[in-house]
């Protein structure tokens, strides 16, 4: 570096650089590859595409739901996912700046003396921030595909949030619904119960074992009504809801169970390659091990400048040259910044290795918690049920010859909300253990509970 004509000639290797590290802002800010992660893992295609919005809820919202029609609605309608994709173009916008060179300084100087007046001025380039900058760029860009992961990762989070409090919502409207049905068949047997009581055919005791009956079930009602109106609410949140849209429908039960349980296969192996947050911190390590090759670079000069200076003075001809700033490594070597990029390395790298651990753990988990659920579902459906509806018919056959008391039949009765309950749990409970499958496979884990 001799003259401000050698820095002339350096013009073309500038271009280079500042070509090779140039990044611009992408047509659709990264939604293209959202949705694209999205759609894999939420069973709801196109429901990020730019095409989803408003226009595509209210169609939905004329019709009963479906678990897969709610989620389609929240991931085009929820206000925290938008808030969320968002944030695509906070991290866009640092990657084009990464690809950006600091502005030229430019400083002019003008003196009085007593052989004239004299002018001074100077133009610097951040010529460290040139060469570094296709790193700096690869860091950005890498942090850009992290937030593009992260946006997806809370897509499917809400699409799983969103089956999970569906089919809460669905079990607890049809619970309330069968505990209504529950309550007439108390009532009747209460003021039954009475009459007998007051003729004198039935004991105290027996007459206040129905009276109690019937308490329950007023009470039990009341909460099986709280549980539906929470749960809706719950879902309504989700979905992103107001005004005449909470409105909408849920179907009157449960979808029925599939005809056999999903077999577990290899799903280690589909979490480590699906699973987003393992994902996630394959590239917060690729980005940190980026981050560290910079600190060494620039260890012991991070300030570099080069300029072009002119002077000029009223006695003498005008003087043209260049002027080079540079930072002394006499205080600190840069020694404490690489350190500290080493640690935060070693530190992705056992985070790394832990979210490994974490995601084939939770996966077999969810996948006994699943298998669970279905036989414990199935087990209900097909034999505690069928098992109670035997009892039933036949208790009142004998009640109709005569050969059993109203007390055997309003027992019965009582007996019989206990298994429909059940019914009702396990079925929801599958349905909602299934959810959590698909998400310790193909999500980021453990869907959150509000």
């Amino acid at each position: 570096m001799a003259t401000f004509h050698t820095l002339l000639r350096w013009s073309p290797l500038a271009a280079a650089l500042l070509l090779g590290g140039c990044a611009s802002f992408t047509h659709d800010g990264g939604m293209q590859a959202v949705s694209a992660l999205a759609d894999a893992r939420t069973g709801a295609p196109g429901a990020l595409s730019a095409a989803a919005g408003e226009d595509r809820v209210t169609p939905l919202l004329a019709q009963p739901l479906s678990a897969d029609s709610a989620v389609r609605i929240a991931l085009a309608n929820n206000p925290g996912l938008k808030a969320a994709l968002a944030e695509l173009g906070a991290s866009e916008a640092d990657l084009v700046q990464s690809g950006r060179l600091r502005n030229p300084g430019l400083s002019f100087g003008r003196s009085h003396g007593s052989e004239g007046h004299e002018i001074d001025r100077s133009v610097s380039f951040d010529l460290a921030g040139l060469l570094t900058m296709p790193m700096r760029v690869n860091i950005e860009r890498g942090r850009f595909e992290q937030a593009k992961l992260q946006a997806a990762s809370q897509a499917v989070q809400l699409a799983a949030d969103t089956r999970r409090a569906y089919f809460t919502a669905v079990a607890a409207v049809q619970t309330e619904k069968f505990m209504q049905r529950a309550l007439v068949s108390a009532v009747a047997g209460a003021q039954l119960a009475t009459r007998l009581q007051q003729a004198g055919n039935w004991s105290r005791l027996d007459q206040a074992r129905q009276q109690v009956f019937y308490a329950d079930a007023v009470s039990d009602l009341a909460r099986a009504r709280h549980q539906a109106t929470a749960a809706r609410e719950r879902l309504t949140r989700l979905l992103g809801l107001w005004g005449r849209q909470t409105a909408f429908t849920l179907p009157d039960r449960l979808p029925d169970l599939p005809d056999k349980a999903e077999e577990p296969g290899n799903i280690e192996a589909q979490a480590m390659e699906q699973r987003l947050d393992v994902q996630m911190s394959k590239l917060d390590l690729e980005a940190t091990a980026s981050a560290l090759g910079l600190s060494k670079v620039t260890r012991l000069v991070n300030v570099f400048e080069v300029g072009y200076t002119s002077k000029s003075t009223s006695t003498a001809p005008r003087e043209n040259g260049y002027e080079v700033s540079l930072e002394l490594p006499l205080f600190d070597w840069g020694t404490a910044r690489q350190a500290r990029a080493q640690a935060v390395y070693e530190q992705a790298l056992q985070h790394t290795a832990g979210t490994a651990i974490n995601a084939r753990s939770e996966v077999r988990e969810a996948y006994s918690s699943y298998r669970t659920a279905y036989d414990l579902a199935r087990h209900y459906r097909d034999e505690v049920v069928p098992l109670r509806k035997t009892i039933s018919h036949e208790v009142l056959l004998r009640y109709n010859g005569m050969l059993a008391s109203v007390f055997e039949l309003l027992t019965d009765a009582r007996e019989q909300v206990a298994s429909v309950n059940g019914a009702i749990e396990t079925q929801r409970d599958f349905w909602i253990a299934q959810t959590e499958l698909q998400s310790a496979i193909n999500g980021s884990g453990v869907a959150t509970k509000e």
